[in-house]
């Protein structure tokens, strides 16, 4: 991850999906201030209200909506409602920050390409809203979380960019859970700049980074460590 952005495309115009606390959409915003992001958070929705992302978002300025999935018929008339407020303020990239409901097909074809959400879990392993507790409960020894591409299905689309968690003796689900959370507030604002610069190409269930030299560079993780 670079601490300057060395691109002259416009920042990349969010709109983001949050359902509860919002401690990934807090990492998004702290690295635009940083610098760290070229990104305006133009719209913040939640399918809840009274979530303290919701005030994330509104100490910061960001204009945020309540849009409650309970008041919809159906899953798609609920999308086309999200489908119509992101478009309104011409969001270009969709970001599920802890978001818990899964997308129709209205917002899948609306925004092909442009969803990402993230899961704390070495996808395609432990899909679902208990991926550390499976972690656990299977004795891994290296859990994670990944960025991926949003497509039909559970945690199961293409995918940008993972990040290695160790399991360590006497770890719980709120422990190990924690370390992974550290993770993701790392790798979603990377996956992010990535998309802005342009660099990410999906091909078939494969996204290509452009220009990505790091892999080579980066050392195993092997726990417990080899001697």
């Amino acid at each position: 991850m670079t601490a300057s952005i060395m691109t002259d495309r416009p920042a990349v115009k969010l709109g983001v999906l949050i359902s509860g606390s919002g401690t990934n959409l807090q990492a998004i915003i702290d690295a635009i201030l940083r610098g760290d992001l070229k990104a305006e958070v133009r719209l913040v929705i939640s399918n809840r209200d009274g979530v303290q992302g919701l005030e994330r978002a509104r100490r910061h300025g960001i204009e945020t909506r309540v849009i409650e999935h309970r008041k919809f018929r159906s899953r798609e008339d609920f999308d086309r409602a999200l489908l119509a407020a992101l478009n309104e303020r011409s969001v270009e990239l969709v970001i599920c920050a802890g978001f818990t409901r899964l997308l129709s097909s209205v917002m899948l074809e609306a925004f092909a390409g442009r969803i990402m959400n993230i899961h704390p879990g070495l996808s395609p392993a432990f899909p679902g809203l208990h991926a550390q507790r499976d972690a656990l409960e299977h004795g891994v020894k290296i859990a994670g979380c990944t960025v991926f591409f949003v497509t039909a299905g559970i945690d199961v689309g293409p995918i940008i960019v993972q990040a290695a968690v160790p399991v360590l003796p006497g770890d719980d689900e709120v422990r190990l859970a924690a370390r992974i959370l550290q993770q993701e507030h790392r790798i979603f604002p990377h996956a992010i700049q990535l998309f802005q610069e342009g660099r990410l190409e999906i091909q078939g269930r494969t996204v290509i980074v452009k220009g990505d030299s790091t892999v080579s560079n980066s050392p195993p993780l092997v726990n417990p460590p080899a001697e």
